[in-house]
């Protein structure tokens, strides 16, 4: 077992490889947490999950920009599959704070955004199925049920586009599941009053701030 004086070292290690984006590194970090029999949850808080909650409010300030928040992100992915391995091996589990089915909607190429949303979801805790884009809204639906999801997200980068967010609250409707799913939505030409419009339970500016949203419903939910 780890003492405190090694396991605050292990934990500076994993922050570290977030602040600088080094994969090599969270993965080096991440395999001294598991042989010193340090416990793996407290360094998936404090070495990863604290690093990368603040790389994303430093995107959201604009203090650092898309590549950054993408290489730290990916370091985070790195090093979090190997604690999710031994966790596992170990009889564990890292518990999810839920699960999203994520897309651009359909007619709709555009990604950048939609994959730094998924991203930042991911690495604040929260399993994502990334559908890609030009989603049809009967496959929202499929992929939500079939994965067991609670939240849909999409995303509409055109006026002309957005307007297939509506179609999947309704077709959820139609098909007796609105009230199943959160359903959020976000991107360059979407409003809080177009969201309101279409009965979307939430509506996000930016990557971190639907983050922030899902993390205030969940503990709304949890209540």
């Amino acid at each position: 077992m780890a003492s405190e004086t090694d396991k605050d070292s292990i934990f500076a290690a994993m922050r570290e490889s977030i602040e600088n984006y080094d994969s090599d590194a969270a993965v080096a970090a991440a395999k001294q947490a598991v042989e010193s029999g340090t416990d793996l949850l407290e360094a998936v808080e404090k070495g990863f999950a604290e690093p990368i909650r603040k790389l994303g409010e430093a995107f959201d300030r604009m203090e650092v920009f898309l590549p950054q928040l993408m290489l730290g992100s990916d370091a985070m992915k790195v090093g979090m599959t190997v604690l999710e391995e031994a966790i596992t091996a170990g009889g564990g589990s890292i518990k999810s704070k839920g699960a999203v089915v994520i897309g651009t909607v359909e007619g709709d190429i555009h990604d950048i955004g939609k994959t730094v949303v998924a991203a930042l979801l991911q690495a604040n805790g929260y399993s994502v199925h990334d559908l890609g884009v030009e989603v049809p809204a009967s496959r929202f639906i499929e992929a939500a049920e079939g994965q067991k999801t609670d939240i849909i997200a999409m995303s509409a980068l055109l006026s002309t586009t957005m307007l297939y967010q509506r179609d999947v609250v309704e077709l959820l409707g139609n098909k007796g599941l609105r009230d199943k799913y959160f359903v959020l939505v976000g991107g360059a030409p979407v409003t809080q009053a177009w969201s309101d419009e279409i009965t979307a339970d939430g509506y996000s500016r930016g990557a971190y701030e639907a983050v922030q949203l899902l993390d205030a419903k969940k503990e709304a939910w949890s209540e």
